[in-house]
């Protein structure tokens, strides 16, 4: 598979997200999971403190097992576990890693991400903590999530001579291309800052296993997700969209997930695209839909998934 640099790790164009470890997966599904991507060549691994109450990187740090040396192992820290550990201040950025370290029975995590922005810590603060977590081997890389194109020039500023944000991982996908209208692609570019995109299959809608008119694939996340956030991804618009793009990959022969990777991955900021999957079927699918869009179908894609004005 294909490579691409996050600062100094190389990791493969399709990564596994780790959020359905310890939640719909239990041990042996996420063993399968993990040892069918590694065979497919995938080496990225995205997972956080948070997901499956704190399960998940003890699965996925039990599922590498001795294969540890093959993974690129991403984490995350900042969101609430509990009432007690959550954000970005120094102490707790220390106290997160070490747990998050604990978990995955690892002593180094290779790409450490602030989650979500702490407007009340100064980033500062946060990055002289993870630049001393850098010093120690405990992280090689850091990044983070749902930063704004502001958001990460504050952060490139105060980093100065230090360790910096290597990446970004914020929703893109042919259904929200909401990078390129804020300015955070751009900024990416020119800070020399990866992009790793999540949601990059609009939480199930450009997998081609959603027709526009059919029911929703029975047990997927379509399907159960709460109403509220139903209102969105099961709205008219974007089943429209889909319709249409089901319709250019059927008439290019491809698949509508490669389609949606292969967009993604034609934008040189994108490192690498993040996607979950429950079976080993789903990882060799989505290690698979990795490939080339021509000019001309790039710019079809583009043409048919613009915003409206």
């Amino acid at each position: 598979m294909e490579t691409r640099l996050i600062g100094s790790l190389r990791v493969s164009v399709v990564g596994i997200g780790c959020n359905n470890f310890g939640r719909r997966l239990d041990q042996a599904a996420t063993d399968a999971v993990v040892h069918a991507a590694l065979e497919a060549g995938v080496t990225l691994f995205d997972t956080a403190d948070v997901y499956g109450d704190t399960r998940s990187e003890v699965m996925l740090g039990r599922a590498l097992g001795a294969r540890r040396d093959e993974a690129v192992v991403a984490t995350k820290f900042g969101m609430p576990i509990d009432d007690e550990r959550y954000g970005a201040a120094p102490d707790y950025v220390r106290r997160a890693c070490e747990d998050s370290l604990a978990r995955l029975g690892t002593d180094r995590i290779d790409l450490y991400q602030l989650h979500y922005p702490d407007e009340s810590v100064p980033i500062a603060d946060t990055l002289g903590a993870l630049a001393e977590l850098v010093a120690e081997g405990k992280v090689r890389e850091i990044g983070c999530s749902n930063f704004s194109a502001a958001q990460l020039r504050e952060a490139a500023a105060a980093a100065g001579s230090g360790p910096a944000f290597a990446s970004v991982q914020n929703q893109y996908s042919l259904l929200d291309r909401s990078p390129e209208r804020d300015g955070v692609l751009e900024a990416c570019d020119e800070l020399g800052v990866a992009f790793l995109p999540f949601y990059p299959l609009a939480n199930g809608l450009l997998t081609g296993k959603v027709r526009p008119g059919a029911p929703l694939p029975e047990g997927s996340r379509l399907a159960t997700m709460p109403a509220e956030r139903a209102a969105h991804w099961h709205s008219p618009e974007l089943l429209a969209r889909v319709g249409a793009l089901l319709e250019l990959a059927e008439g290019e022969g491809m698949s509508l997930l490669t389609l949606a990777f292969s967009w993604l991955l034609d934008h040189p900021e994108v490192a690498s695209v993040i996607a979950g999957a429950s079976n080993p079927e789903q990882v060799r699918a989505n290690a698979a839909a990795a490939s080339r869009v021509s000019p001309a179908l790039r710019a079809a894609l583009d043409a048919l998934t613009a915003p409206a004005p």
